[in-house]
């Protein structure tokens, strides 16, 4: 992990981000980008996010983007994780796991032929069964960023239009600062 934003013996500071739902997710400050006179910080959880699959035989795993916090999927997966010494957590952005997980090996997940979406690459965590359909919760093997916005020290989510407007200058002073270097 980058430690370049960071002028403290190589310790990492970390921000408590919250979205509009009052979810927080403890992340590591990677950048600060001011843009238009604001502090903009690039950030990476400390936790390890993970995404839901929906696993259906012979067919591409389907991501599924949106879960309610009580749903069911998710209370399973608590179980299946806890057999594991690991914790599903509710996050703002994602969800992550928190425990100690394996890190994969590049060599295995090249042999393995991964689940590949649009260039993304997962590697399976854990799958379960609910009411006879097959789930999967998987590690993004790519980096998994989060954008927030920093008032009086408060990291707060950058979400939809907002998000859309930013990202492109965020990754275009990312490109400079990495050609400068």
């Amino acid at each position: 992990m980058s430690s370049s934003g960071a002028g403290n013996g190589g310790e990492v500071p970390t921000v408590l981000v919250r979205d509009k739902g009052s979810r927080d997710l403890l992340c590591f400050l990677e950048q600060l980008i001011p843009l238009d006179g604001v502090d903009y910080a690039l950030l990476t959880p400390v936790d390890t996010p993970v995404c839901l699959f929906r696993l259906k035989d012979g067919d591409e795993p389907e991501l599924i983007d949106a879960i309610s916090d009580s749903e069911p999927i998710l209370s399973v997966a608590d179980v299946v994780l806890q057999e594991h010494d690991l914790t599903l957590v509710r996050s703002a952005v994602t969800l992550t796991v928190s425990g100690e997980l394996d890190e994969p090996d590049p060599d295995e997940l090249e042999e393995d032929g991964e689940e590949e979406d649009d260039s993304e690459t997962y590697e399976l965590l854990v799958s379960f069964l609910v009411e006879e359909q097959e789930y999967g919760l998987y590690i993004p093997l790519d980096p998994f960023f989060v954008v927030a916005r920093m008032n009086d020290g408060a990291a707060e989510l950058v979400e939809g239009e907002e998000f859309d407007r930013i990202q492109p200058r965020i990754e275009a002073e990312l490109e400079e600062r990495e050609l400068s270097n």
